[in-house]
């Protein structure tokens, strides 16, 4: 949501004596009542957006004026390593997915074949070594979460660029990971 001034707002937040500042917060999963075309006529839907973000195009009437030119930010990040992409809203995802786009990656292992398949490993110690800081509420939320256990964020990010549901704008590289 804008401020009064028409401009994002942004948090300042203190992490391990570091100064983060927080640009935009989405969340992961959401049911909201929108109106989209549903055979050939306006109709008031519930969207469940599980996994996904709102992806709306440029000069949408919805958007907040810090968005309105480029679209709404969509954030899709990879494993704990491998970065992640600013990308916004395209044209394509208003009359294909609802306003909708993937907030993420996307599983390649389930939870429980990463925890088999993390045992004994020092996860974080080996982000460490990748430069990545990250912090856990738990080993076995590590576990689950390894840098194998999710798609290549690249793939995934060009499918969605290509079809026309978000725009790259930008290639993010990990510094820190905050699991819970």
């Amino acid at each position: 949501m804008a401020n009064a001034r028409g401009l994002c707002p942004s948090v300042q937040q203190e992490c391990d004596g570091d100064r983060m500042r927080l640009l935009y917060d989405v969340a992961h999963n959401i049911a909201k009542m929108e109106e989209f075309p549903v055979a050939g006529r306006m109709q008031r839907v519930c969207v469940h957006r599980k996994g996904a973000t709102r992806a709306l195009p440029p000069r949408h009437p919805l958007l907040p004026s810090c968005y309105r030119e480029n679209g709404q930010p969509v954030l899709i990040p990879g494993d704990m390593a491998s970065g992640g992409f600013v990308l916004a809203g395209g044209e394509r995802a208003y009359p294909e997915t609802f306003g909708s786009c993937c907030h993420g990656a996307g599983r390649e292992m389930s939870r429980a074949q990463a925890l088999k398949s993390s045992k004994g490993r020092a996860i974080a110690q080996d982000l460490r070594r990748q430069g990545v800081v990250v912090m856990a509420t738990s080993k076995a939320t590590l576990g689950e979460e390894i840098p194998e256990a999710y798609k290549r964020v690249e793939e995934v990010v060009e499918i969605v660029h290509k079809a026309g549901i978000a725009t790259k704008v930008a290639r993010l590289q990990t510094l820190a990971r905050l699991k819970d």
